[in-house]
């Protein structure tokens, strides 16, 4: 009897396990069912551009640019698979982001529910970064590539494109991107070109939307055409499409989230981001910064019961040599928002003596006071110093380091309020005021903070998009 009671009990198992993967199948194809919202005009644009019946079908290709959420991506991506299935068979083509791992985030995953739900099978060979698509008896092979620096341009030498999509183009190497197009042979091969704005003076804003025929309109290309033609020269244009998106063209966007994302930013942040604009990075970073609505006396508001301590101590550090070492405690309240509760700043050039590793980090346990952080949130770069500190019994995480993503996610926390710095972090507050962008560096295009009053303003960095990004409710774009 208790044999047939055992063999009883097994069935009853395989039977639970039976429903439960009838019911993770299920759940998995609901997931896999993208439900399409209206399209905008702007979006039927570039969905239709490329069609046998449209007036503007002989362009070379199309650039989209503009605020973020703006449904730039979701159409741009669909179109291009599309066009490329309707125009050839057997052929390769490029998908490219800043990193392989940021399109397939960001793009690829919606991409590939989009086609399926629309029919199409879609194999992904993840091993490879090929993604191969086949509807009826045509096939086509996208190939997923990242334009991270200039030794990406490598990375695509030598195959033979049909055409080209580059998402966020102006984060990408100008070698990159002219090594993309370079590989695009085919005949009726075209570019596809998708971004938010950058400065005014970028690479892609001057070598490419300044000289496209959709961006210049029609009456400015003549005038060139005509003037080049005098000189005896090739006018200098590309026919390229050229259409500008704002949130106002993502029909899927309500009112208060678009109302959200424009409490995210401030500064050259919001005129690039929301508004669209390809504005000037200059004066001071982080504008935002105010020191009545920044500068708080923690200790009160705890005192008060106005706050409460919710999570773990970190700290975050910037390891200079000759210059300062940074040391900055946080903490997170129970309202959500971040406190630099505590700050460590010593200059060997100022002080005329250099420190060693040992010697700071037995500063930092002294400093401390008893306190044990989870991590020591520390500058990648400073080798020598996380092996003296992982001796001396710290926990040490590498912080992220992508300066120009870093500083737009501080500064939306900023605008938002959500880190704030006791009044006795001295340094980090007079830095706030000082930091700025480097004027020669935005006359050739580039984004770049001047080296000087940043020690702290790294510290603070490195915490932000190292922990507060990760810690869950901080969904600023990336």
């Amino acid at each position: 009897m208790r044999g047939m009671d055992r063999v009883s009990e097994q069935l009853a198992e395989m039977k639970q396990k039976i429903q439960k993967m009838k019911q993770k199948r299920h759940t998995v194809n609901r997931a896999q069912f993208f439900r399409f919202k209206p399209f905008s005009v702007k979006q039927k644009q570039v969905l239709t551009w490329w069609m046998p019946g449209s007036p503007v079908k002989e362009h070379d290709g199309i650039i989209a640019d503009g605020a973020i959420r703006s449904g730039k991506t979701v159409c741009m991506s669909l179109s291009f698979v599309f066009w490329a299935m309707s125009s050839f068979n057997g052929q390769n083509f490029a998908m490219c982001g800043k990193t392989i791992g940021s399109f397939r985030r960001n793009v690829l995953f919606w991409l590939k529910l989009m086609l399926r739900s629309r029919g199409y099978r879609v194999a992904d060979h993840r091993n490879d970064n090929l993604v191969e698509v086949r509807r009826g008896d045509t096939a086509n092979y996208f190939y997923i590539f990242g334009g991270k620096d200039e030794r990406s341009q490598d990375l695509i030498q030598g195959i033979t494109l049909a055409g080209v999509f580059c998402d966020e183009v102006a984060l990408m190497p100008e070698s990159f991107v002219n090594q993309a197009t370079g590989r695009c042979s085919v005949d009726g091969s075209k570019y596809w070109f998708n971004c938010n704005p950058d400065g005014p003076y970028h690479w892609f804003k001057a070598n490419w939307i300044d000289r496209a025929t959709g961006y210049l309109g029609k009456k400015k290309s003549a005038d060139i055409r005509e003037k080049a033609e005098k000189e005896g020269r090739k006018p200098d244009l590309k026919s390229l499409l050229y259409i500008h998106f704002t949130m106002d063209d993502n029909l899927s966007l309500s009112g208060a989230v678009k109302e959200r994302y424009r409490s995210m930013y401030s500064g050259v942040f919001l005129k690039r981001y929301i508004m669209g604009l390809w504005a000037m990075a200059e004066g001071i970073i982080y504008d935002m910064f105010d020191v009545k609505k920044h500068v708080v006396d923690a200790g009160q508001l705890v005192r008060s019961g106005k706050i409460r301590w919710t999570g773990d101590y970190y700290v975050s550090c910037d390891y200079g040599t000759q210059n300062a070492t940074v040391f900055l405690l946080w903490r997170k309240a129970d309202n959500g928002i971040w406190y630099c509760i505590r700050e460590y700043y010593y200059s060997g050039r100022d002080k005329g003596v250099q420190k060693t590793d040992a010697e700071f980090s037995a500063d930092l346990r002294k400093w401390l006071d008893g306190i044990s952080p989870r991590y020591v949130v520390l500058d990648p770069s400073a080798a020598s110093f996380k092996a003296q500190l992982k001796k001396d019994g710290f926990h040490v995480k590498g912080a992220c380091n992508d300066v120009l993503d870093g500083i737009r996610f501080v500064a939306g926390l900023l605008t938002q309020g959500k880190i704030l710095f006791d009044k006795s972090c001295e340094n980090t507050i007079k830095e706030f005021g000082s930091y700025i962008w480097d004027a020669k560096a935005a006359d050739r295009g580039e984004d770049k903070p001047v080296k000087e009053w940043d020690h702290c303003l790294d510290a603070v960095r490195y915490l932000a998009y190292t922990i507060i990004r990760r810690h869950g409710g901080m969904k600023i774009l990336e």
